[in-house]
């Protein structure tokens, strides 16, 4: 499956529709928006369409309302995001881009804890 990258706006949809992990319509995805978008619902309907020719989301006409299911799972889009990250800003090194976060401070204590218990049960 060929993912492609999402501008801000749709991902933002699109988290919100993954966090639902259900069918959701546009009402229930409005209602979940953070306040300060005022996006009104032709503009939160626009970029469900486009989500729908992305084929990221499926949709179904009950009545009058449009259910949206998503076809591209959360995982394996964040594992297309941290891949092209790390190609891009860290020529494909993990240890880079590992070294680069504990630099600017923003790996935690547990943080290293935890990524020592993925690296023990990768072996």
């Amino acid at each position: 499956m060929n993912i492609s990258k999402l501008p801000e706006s749709e991902l933002e949809i699109m988290v919100i529709i993954w966090e639902a992990n259900k069918t959701i319509n546009c009402d229930a995805i409005m209602e979940q928006l953070d306040n300060s978008k005022n996006w009104s619902k032709t503009t939160v309907l626009t970029f469900l369409a486009r989500l729908v020719k992305r084929e990221f989301l499926s949709v179904k006409k009950e009545g009058k309302i449009n259910y949206y299911t998503p076809l591209v799972k959360e995982k394996d889009y964040l594992e297309m995001e941290g891949k092209s990250l790390i190609g891009k800003m860290c020529h494909d090194s993990v240890t880079d881009f590992v070294a680069t976060l504990y630099k600017g401070n923003n790996i935690s204590t547990e943080d290293i804890k935890s990524l020592k218990q993925l690296i023990k049960e990768m072996k």
